[in-house]
């Protein structure tokens, strides 16, 4: 099988946020799906601390980056464990719901997990939204093939998308 054919789905590229008790935590993904008018889907790798985190906190926040996101912000929130650091030191950050949201980005949606679907993995958190809206409404959404393509940006090996 040709994995590359992967890519050419169309998948947005995100921050997930989620809390440890009082600290932050969060990580890029991409596998974030709507399922209904009221509801969302997201996968996260079962060894990262943010799944740890979902799993006991039972509420995230998505934040939707633009094409013009940062880099860094990228970088930190996607290539470095929460487990090892503070990841929105030096991300600029609004606060909803006790949760952060990336200040630079298209939009926001606050879920409470409702469910969730365990694979090999991977689990499939189901989140009801209770919150969202614009940040900045004239942004592009950043897709992953923007991402690969024009940022020249790679896969973490925790990534649904991981091609290895």
């Amino acid at each position: 099988m040709n994995k590359e054919v992967l890519r050419a789905l169309s998948y947005g590229v995100y921050a997930v946020s989620t809390k440890d008790g009082e600290r932050d935590a969060g990580c890029i993904a991409n596998s974030i799906m709507q399922v209904t008018y009221d509801t969302v889907a997201v996968s996260m790798n079962h060894n990262n601390f943010t799944h740890e985190c979902m799993t006991k906190n039972k509420k995230f926040a998505i934040s939707i980056l633009g094409e013009d996101a940062d880099q860094n912000t990228i970088a930190f929130l996607g290539f470095m464990s929460g487990r090892d650091r503070e990841k929105f030191d030096k991300i600029e950050c609004l606060e909803k719901d006790g949760l952060k949201i990336i200040k630079n980005s298209v939009g926001y949606l606050i879920c409470d997990i409702i469910d969730k679907l365990e694979t090999e993995t991977h689990t499939i958190f189901i989140g009801k939204i209770l919150d969202g809206d614009y940040v900045d409404s004239s942004k592009p959404p950043m897709t992953y093939a923007y991402y690969h393509k024009v940022k020249k940006g790679n896969s973490p090996k925790n990534a649904p998308t991981y091609l290895g």
